[in-house]
């Protein structure tokens, strides 16, 4: 491992950009050095002061999971800077027990702002949290829909309605990927009870779903361009970017369209007509 990527660097790195009152110690007098001290952070931590020097130092390099993650709660470290942690000193970061399904309000601004395109949330495990006008205008209104009818897999394995059209190809290839996208969270989350539920009523509801599941397909191809039939505007193809949360694995899903195209055109039009039922 190189001198700068070793476990000590870190601590000490870390130790020193935290002041005390982060900590909840209280300022004292100025200090000559940077950050907290080593007791100070020793004490935090509940090792001992020795100890932590030889951690910094380099001179110990193999803390106990208990050790990491007490100092990880004394630093203050966000989720990746933990795992980080965890993965210098040799150990698998903790798992996850739980998906993420809260929508912060940056991300929920970020879909309010974008009103001209289609744009909808996704936790993990692919079911629909929140969505735009916009999104709804094209794809339907999912206000219509709740509980499992909201999970894009389990509509997929179980032949629910959708606008996006695929040719038999497309449609095994977008089953095979969402699959794949399902075995890894399984992987990220496998103390998450609803997502194993999810798996164990797909199981139970699709042959289709078995027999791919049986091959332990986790790499994906995905397609970015997507048609979909709108009841009163017909045919829209469009580019599909799919950007994941950084910290939730949540999915922001993006629909767009060439601004002079006769598909932007489409779109703007849906997006005009809303939700109105058309010839009636």
């Amino acid at each position: 491992m190189n001198a700068d990527d070793e476990l000590g660097t870190y601590i000490k790195a870390w130790r020193q950009r935290l002041q005390p009152g982060d900590a909840g110690l209280p300022a004292g007098s100025p200090r000559r050095a940077r950050g907290l001290r080593r007791e100070e952070l020793a004490s935090l931590a509940a090792i001992s002061v020795d100890y932590l020097v030889r951690l910094e130092q380099g001179r110990a390099t193999k803390p106990s999971p208990q050790v990491l993650a007490a100092l990880s709660r004394a630093l203050r470290l966000t989720a990746e800077e933990r795992d980080h942690l965890y993965r210098v000193a040799g150990l698998a970061p903790p798992r996850k027990s739980a998906m993420a399904t809260n929508v912060s309000p940056s991300v929920q601004r970020l879909v309010d702002r974008l009103a001209d395109l289609p744009v909808a949330v996704y936790d993990p495990a692919w079911t629909l949290i929140t969505w735009n006008a916009a999104w709804a205008a094209l794809m339907g209104d999912p206000s219509t829909t709740s509980g499992r009818d909201r999970n894009l897999i389990w509509r997929t394995f179980t032949g629910k309605a959708t606008r996006v059209r695929k040719n038999d190809a497309e449609a095994e290839e977008f089953q095979a990927n969402a699959l794949a996208d399902l075995r890894r969270t399984l992987g990220a989350y496998p103390d998450d009870s609803g997502l194993s539920q999810l798996v164990d009523d797909l199981r139970r509801a699709s042959p289709r779903f078995c027999e791919l599941w049986a091959k332990r397909v986790v790499n994906t191809t995905p397609s970015d361009r997507k048609t979909v039939d709108h009841p009163a505007v017909g045919s829209i193809t469009l580019d599909c970017d799919v950007l994941t949360v950084t910290g939730s694995d949540l999915r922001i899903v993006v629909y767009t369209a060439d601004p002079s195209s006769p598909d932007a055109d489409r779109l703007r039009l849906a997006q005009v007509i809303g939700l109105q039922v058309v010839g009636r």
